[in-house]
């Protein structure tokens, strides 16, 4: 059995970038910082990581709309690695988070939040949509599909 299962809660990097692939489907990329504490020896240590992070379709609309740096958010998804050539014939790789689904963080006076609209998310699949009185420090779950991206599509 294989399982390549993701989930990350961390802080935007940037902004997020959105762009359209030449078949139209909308993506959007971000960085996303995760922090790791521990003690050694008695001492708090701290290690940051960066994850490239990717969505598709609805949640990339969703993600351009309403996160920005420095906002909190759940991401989970699968590794995914690519690989291309360079202009001078060297093989580059990129390692990426592909996210299935997010959580946007606390809502009301957040740092890195936009605020949420009072009409649902999604509104392609009721099950999925997003209430407006959701309580503030709730966190909407939103999904995606699982539809397979062609890798000639990725514009980057």
């Amino acid at each position: 059995m294989n399982l390549n299962k993701v989930f990350l809660i961390g802080r935007l990097t940037k902004d997020p970038e959105v762009k359209n692939t030449p078949s139209g489907q909308m993506v959007c990329t971000f960085g996303l910082a995760t922090n790791r504490v521990w003690s050694k020896q008695g001492a708090k240590q701290e290690k940051t990581e960066f994850h490239n992070i990717v969505l598709w379709g609805r949640l990339a609309e969703i993600a351009s709309q309403y996160l920005k740096k420095g906002g909190l958010t759940l991401i989970e998804g699968r590794i995914q690695t690519r690989s291309w050539q360079d202009a001078s014939g060297i093989k580059k790789y990129k390692t990426e988070i592909v996210a299935d689904n997010i959580q946007l963080g606390p809502r009301t006076g957040a740092v890195g939040m936009k605020s949420m609209p009072q009409e649902p998310l999604m509104d392609e699949e009721p099950s999925k949509n997003v209430p407006a009185d959701i309580p503030a420090g709730e966190i909407p779950i939103i999904e995606e599909g699982n539809e397979e991206i062609d890798v000639k599509d990725i514009p980057f």
